[in-house]
């Protein structure tokens, strides 16, 4: 269970470290690759959104290896995360309608999650980092929107049975990490709330 003593806190080197930089390069990309995508020029566009996954995979080894964990950190990696899918997912739509279903249950998860993690921080409290479920639910995304994308796009081949299985699955994966987040961010409600009241007692 998070601590509820898990203050924010911001100090200015924080914005320069390894882990924050990849990060910086994960906002940096996101337009280069809508870019290439929209036109059409898929190989640098694979490349850009290539890139960004690898950099999305290292800054949190990086961070947790070399004790550069932050809290500016916690917050700009799933900031980036989310805008990055939601590209991706309008891009994707764009080139497939059907991925409409999975781009409204990724708006509903990522607007629940910015809810609570703005909660979190209003309450001086650092929403927790991302967890084993969330990058599956990452994995699973980028698998099957890029199988489906490449099938069509340098086969010509589309399968409906095979997309809403693809999709299926990775809603559930959404879905699953959403439920699993919740249950944190009400624990670190709690903790919190138990807190603040043992102080009043105090007082």
């Amino acid at each position: 269970m998070e601590s509820s003593k898990d203050k924010w806190s911001f100090k200015f080197w924080d914005l320069f470290t390894i882990p924050n930089i990849l990060t910086y390069i994960r906002f940096f990309l996101i337009a280069p690759f809508a870019y290439f995508f929209l036109n059409e020029n898929y190989i640098p566009a694979a490349v850009c959104i290539g890139f960004s996954g690898l950099t999305d995979c290292f800054d949190g080894y990086i961070a947790r290896r070399f004790n550069q964990v932050t809290p500016l950190g916690k917050v700009l990696d799933p900031i980036a995360d989310k805008i990055t899918l939601l590209v991706v997912v309008v891009c994707m739509v764009i080139y497939v309608p059907l991925l409409m279903p999975v781009m409204l249950v990724l708006l509903f998860k990522d607007i629940i999650m910015l809810i609570g993690g703005t909660d979190l921080i209003k309450k001086g409290l650092t929403p927790p980092a991302a967890k084993w479920y969330g990058k599956l639910g990452t994995i699973i995304f980028y698998f099957s929107i890029c199988l489906i994308v490449f099938l069509k796009a340098v086969f010509k081949y589309e399968n409906i049975a095979l997309d809403l299985v693809l999709l299926s699955f990775t809603a559930i994966a959404m879905l699953f990490a959403l439920y699993e987040y919740g249950k944190i961010y009400f624990q670190m409600i709690r903790a919190y709330n138990q807190n603040e009241n043992d102080n009043n007692l105090v007082k």
